[in-house]
């Protein structure tokens, strides 16, 4: 089978770290580069996360710090979910890997545009990246397979009670990508908040017995306390389903609907307003999803860590 090539758009908190656990070692996945944004904390912080779990499991990928603020609004952070580090809970070693030099969009835009338009994009955090490259050079929307992220809601927000963190941080750049007419999947919060990682589910992975179980367990016994005051009963890993989704699409339910960001100041503001009941009469532009296999997805999350050392 061939392998999808991807890039990961990421603001290394808890469940991108896991995200790009599954994405850089996952056998039909080719990962072709890490992608870093402002999102979950600030840009120094999520840079220095992601080679720090690059780093520390020995992952052999590029790193492009991109974006550290987003296209209009004000900058915010979800310190309140992932610590003033952002990644609070595990401990790296001093680090040495260092990112590329090459910024974030520019290495988006150049290799989109030396590919052969087969090369999908999982962005899980922030759309800011993606969103200016589009800006900079549109012709690279000709040359994207897909795009699979994960962000909004078709039900209630996390922020506001209409929008969910990873658009409201940058509702504008949002607007680009869902208006950009790709194909694209949508893993919100009515499905991604299924994926709590119980304490059992804890335990599991850190019977693996291996680093990367163990940084599993670091991460999420981190946000099994800090999302407790969302009144959830552990730390779901949202971004994992955007990666689970290019290799076994058959574990979600989705539905093809319009969708379109709310970018009025009111608030509603960063809202995805899903039509899921077509009262639009419009063309459906992205895949929702909706549901998922809770077990067949923990099979694999499972699967895939057992393969890092």
């Amino acid at each position: 089978m061939e392998k999808v090539k991807m890039i990961l758009d990421c603001d290394t908190g808890h469940d991108d770290a896991i995200a790009l656990m599954l994405a850089a070692k996952h056998p039909e996945i080719q990962l072709l580069g890490v992608t870093v944004v402002a999102g979950n904390q600030t840009l120094d912080k999520t840079l220095p996360n992601t080679l720090n779990v690059c780093q520390h499991l020995g992952l052999d990928v590029k790193v492009y710090g991109g974006m550290d603020r987003p296209m209009v609004r004000d900058r915010i952070v979800a310190d309140d979910v992932h610590g003033a580090s952002g990644l609070d809970g595990p401990v790296f070693e001093e680090r040495t890997k260092e990112a590329e030099k090459e910024h974030a969009v520019s290495y988006l835009i150049r290799t989109l545009m030396e590919s052969d338009g087969d090369i999908t994009l999982v962005p899980v955090g922030p759309l800011s990246n993606i969103g200016m490259a589009m800006r900079l050079e549109p012709r690279i929307i000709n040359k994207i397979k897909r795009i699979v992220l994960m962000g909004g809601a078709v039900g209630i927000g996390n922020v506001t009670p209409g929008a969910e963190f990873n658009v409201f941080a940058d509702p504008e750049a949002a607007h680009v990508v869902f208006s950009s007419g790709l194909p694209i999947v949508m893993m919100g919060l009515d499905l991604t908040n299924q994926t709590i990682a119980t304490m059992e589910i804890i335990e599991r992975m850190e019977g693996i017995g291996n680093k990367a179980g163990k940084l599993f367990g670091d991460i999420m016994r981190f946000t099994f306390e800090s999302q407790k005051v969302n009144g959830l009963s552990g730390g779901p890993v949202h971004d994992v389903t955007a990666v689970m989704y290019l290799v076994h699409p058959e574990f979600f339910e989705t539905r093809d609907m319009f969708v379109e960001v709310d970018l009025s100041k009111g608030p509603s503001y960063g809202r995805t307003v899903a039509d899921i009941n077509d009262r639009f009469h419009k063309e459906p532009n992205v895949t929702v999803g909706l549901n998922t296999n809770l077990p067949a997805f923990w099979d694999e999350v499972e699967r895939v860590l057992r393969l890092h050392i």
